[in-house]
């Protein structure tokens, strides 16, 4: 039974009285301070999944070229030539909410940790990033603040920011997103994974001293909701130091190369205690730590707070004894501090030393594979409707297109990339702005051969219209925007962003949003290879909206071919590719006008993944000027945005072809700012484009025009559009420039 003094300690850690009485099960008595402290973290939502976990078996895992699955630091495919490539996202949003500079970089140096944990050397980053509306200050200072800490960060290390995305929705105003992908690349001999081996190994950790900062930061902060008393909090969101990663991350390549590590893990949330709890549940052994033997920041840290610190750019690794010294010797030359702290064992316990005393002895199973897992209680909400916003019906269509070029969500996002440094490394083939996926050389230095193509894409928007579709156009979207660059996807990571789980409409969001990535998964033969969950994103003002981001990794045969989204030269033809049916319902004009639709349309994946398959082999046939999917805003500021890019005008019919997509006749504003899956706009020699419709079988080429003069033309119905394309180009490009300043 639980004692009378122990529930409130407990619930201060966030267990309940059931799991509290759970853990005294699982120990066979009272647990003291420092037991408590490891089973609050290591049964924290962040740490255990215990809301999601049984939902996560449900998504695909298998794959011809699947490496390395979930359960690793990161995933890894194969790419060929011997090479792998692990990839990885991760949300850091709980600590970027109460401190956005260190809680962005800190969020980019754990994904960086985590690809090379894996053996691999990070060669790019994007990032996923959510914010309330930019007339609140909040929202401008949380924004600002994380883009200053993502650059910082990458930018000191020397790795690349190559992609990503920003949007700016009333319901991010108290909870906002902050998520990091990482890609690695390594040969697939030399990847290694976290298991723990060999009982009498010594388990070494190097990398920065230990201190208390983020002491229950990303854990705690990440297992519950925010509250105004959020500033109390801003000692536990952990501070980075990219120099000292950058030594990290040197050492640790070195010393894998070397052949001279069992395993090795990276210490992120909940510090020691799910490092050594982890490594030890996968090799099914034991460890015992000695706490005096960790290097300390500050004097005088209690035995929990050295195994709960949180502190920055620290590993952990497992050594053959007589090895040790070699391993001591290259941490040594890149002046990476190293202890060793303790030996695996036989025993399946986390033993904890403290003067030679033990100071705790808990079951390894009963930390990581006993958490209480529960089961969701999910209920449809029965209002979804937004606040009215500032866009009134029946505007001119050329004033509608420039308002929604101007609005945050679809203006250029260079004020933020260019703080972000794209090209080092030598690899970069496509920056941001230039296409609709990054696109990264194998072999550096090159300026041809095979590349991969990198990813991040969601809308929590649409998907608070439709957790199932909005989840399935979060993968088509990724996958579409591989194919505009000649890619085919190989593998996907996830980050699931969602309120809080207890509540039945937050629970039937996440429900279906993962039935929803699942079907979308198995349709295009896509496998998930890791990922990340974070639940409670909400405040005073409620959850955010439901926002699974995918990140997908895909390879292309020949880096030279990948398409730009601008249009290249006057008389190319302009062509409308794949299943494209526009609605209104979930569109970001909808979204203007203060709707938020109560459904979206259901969606054909076979169709889907013809259409796409139609558009990679075009696009690495070399034959195509520009590829483009049509995403928010629409048809009309697709073509606005290749427009823009190549500095040419385009004239464009929709009805007057003969050629219907559409069931039916459709308003003017659904076909020019209607949103959809399916649609990619593609320019190229009218020859080219006669060709691709040939051989596209069942899936739609439609021929809208042709690429020339200094004005954007539409025609669709009785409605005409004109815009000239300079006045195209300053509404995308000094909306976010003169909202921040």
């Amino acid at each position: 039974m639980t004692s009378q003094a122990a529930p409130a300690r407990h619930r201060d850690l966030g267990l309940t009285d059931w799991e509290y009485e759970q853990v005294e099960d699982r120990l066979g008595r009272e647990p003291n301070g420092l037991e408590l402290a490891v089973f609050s973290l290591m049964w924290s939502e962040h740490c255990a999944y215990k809301h999601s976990r049984k939902l996560l078996r449900r998504l695909p895992t298998e794959g011809p070229a699947v490496v390395m699955g979930p359960g690793e630091n990161a995933g890894a495919v194969d790419v060929g030539d011997g090479l792998a490539v692990a990839f990885k996202v991760e949300s850091h949003n709980h600590p970027s909410a109460v401190e956005p500079f260190q809680g962005a970089a800190t969020g980019v140096g754990g994904i960086l940790r985590d690809i090379f944990a894996v053996g691999a050397r990070p060669i790019a980053v994007l990032d996923s990033l959510r914010f309330g509306e930019l007339d609140s200050a909040r929202s401008r200072y949380l924004f600002d603040g994380a883009v200053r800490g993502i650059g910082h960060y990458g930018n000191s290390i020397g790795v690349p920011t190559v992609g990503g995305e920003i949007y700016f929705e009333r319901a991010y105003e108290q909870n906002c997103l902050v998520n990091a992908m990482c890609v690695g690349i390594a040969p697939r001999e030399r990847l290694i994974r976290s298991a723990a081996a060999g009982p009498g190994n010594v388990v070494v950790l190097f990398g920065a001293l230990t201190g208390r900062d983020g002491i229950g930061g990303a854990s705690v902060l990440a297992s519950a909701e925010l509250s105004e008393e959020d500033e109390s909090k801003r000692p536990s969101v952990q501070i980075g130091d990219p120099f000292e990663e950058k030594k990290l991350l040197e050492c640790s390549l070195e010393l894998l190369e070397a052949e001279l590590l069992v395993s090795l893990q990276d210490l992120g949330a909940a510090g020691l205690s799910s490092s050594a709890s982890e490594m030890a549940s996968k090799g099914a052994v034991g460890v015992d730590l000695e706490v005096d033997l960790v290097p300390l920041r500050e004097q005088g840290m209690e035995p929990f707070e050295v195994m709960i610190s949180e502190s920055q750019e620290r590993m952990l690794c497992v050594v053959e004894p007589e090895r040790l010294d070699e391993v001591l010797a290259v941490c040594d030359r890149w002046e990476v501090r190293a202890s060793a702290i303790g030996s695996v064992t036989g025993s399946g316990r986390l033993r904890v030393f403290a003067g030679g005393e033990l100071a705790g002895d808990m079951p390894v199973t009963a930390l990581v594979d006993e958490c209480p897992l529960y089961d969701l209680e999910p209920a449809a909400p029965a209002d979804r409707t937004g606040p009215p916003q500032n866009l009134p019906d029946h505007r001119d269509p050329g004033e509608t297109l420039l308002a929604l070029l101007g609005a945050p969500n679809l203006a250029s996002k260079r004020w933020a990339f260019e703080q972000y440094d794209a090209l080092v490394g030598s690899r970069t083939v496509r920056r941001p702005d230039e296409a609709d996926a990054a696109v990264l050389l194998l072999a550096p230095d090159s300026e041809s051969g095979p590349a991969i193509a990198v990813a991040i894409d969601g809308n929590g928007r649409r998907t608070a219209c439709d957790p199932y579709v909005g989840a399935v156009e979060a993968v088509l979207e990724c996958a579409r925007n591989l194919a505009c660059v000649g890619a085919e996807p190989l593998g996907l990571t996830n980050c699931l962003n969602f309120g809080n789980p207890k509540k039945p409409a937050v629970a039937w969001q996440l429900e279906r949003a993962v039935e929803g990535l699942a079907d979308a998964c198995r349709a295009l033969g896509v496998p998930v290879v890791g990922g990340n969950v974070s639940l409670y994103n909400e405040g005073g003002g409620g959850p955010i909206h439901p926002t699974p981001v995918v990140g997908m990794v895909g390879r292309l045969p020949d880096a030279t071919r990948a398409a730009g989204i601008a249009f290249r030269e006057d008389g190319h033809a302009i062509a409308l590719v794949g299943p494209f049916e526009p609605a209104l319902a979930g569109s970001e004009l909808d979204k203007h006008w203060g709707r938020l639709a109560d459904g979206l349309p259901q969606i054909d994946l076979a169709a889907q993944a013809r259409a796409l398959a139609v558009v990679r082999e075009a696009v690495r046939s070399g034959k195509l000027a520009s590829a483009h999917d049509v995403s928010d805003g629409g048809l009309a500021c697709a073509l606005a945005e290749c427009c823009a890019a190549g500095a040419l005008g385009a004239r464009v019919e929709w009805d007057a072809t003969g050629v219907e997509p559409l069931p039916l006749p459709a308003p003017s504003d659904v076909r020019l700012f209607g949103e959809a899956p399916g649609g990619v706009v593609v320019s190229g020699p009218p020859a080219a484009i006669a060709e691709l419709a040939e051989t596209a079988g069942d899936t739609p080429v439609l021929t809208l025009g042709t690429v020339g003069g200094n004005t954007l033309d539409i025609q669709v119905f009785a409605a005409t559009l004109r815009v000239l394309v300079e006045d195209l180009a300053t509404a995308r490009e000094g909306a976010l420039p003169n909202l921040l300043s």
